[in-house]
């Protein structure tokens, strides 16, 4: 196991080097440039991510204690406005049943 091999002469582990003053070589071709639809497009969903990660508003704890006494009311409330709503709906319905077409 004494034996060594010899590399041939000339072998360079490294790629070739540009000489002073010449271009490099270009072994693939330049990527294309970003134009300004990209850009705004980029900066668009930059926006929208950074706005959908936006914190919630925390309540204060004196609100949190009103809202739970005042829970029924918030149903009451709440009630109503369906009510509210059920009949509108009905009322708009009976009117187009009532009017004739056009």
């Amino acid at each position: 196991m004494n034996t060594t091999l010899s590399t041939k002469p000339g072998r360079h582990d490294h790629p070739p080097q540009p000489r002073p003053g010449q271009a490099p070589e270009r072994s693939q071709p330049r990527p294309r440039r970003v134009g300004p639809i990209d850009r705004i497009a980029l900066h668009v969903g930059v926006a929208l991510i950074k706005w959908g990660r936006r914190p919630g508003v925390a309540r204060p704890a004196s609100r949190v204690a009103v809202e739970t006494a005042d829970w029924e009311a918030v149903l009451r409330v709440r009630e109503q406005r369906e009510r509210a709503m059920e009949r509108l709906h009905v009322d708009l319905l009976r009117y187009r049943m009532t009017v004739p077409f056009r």
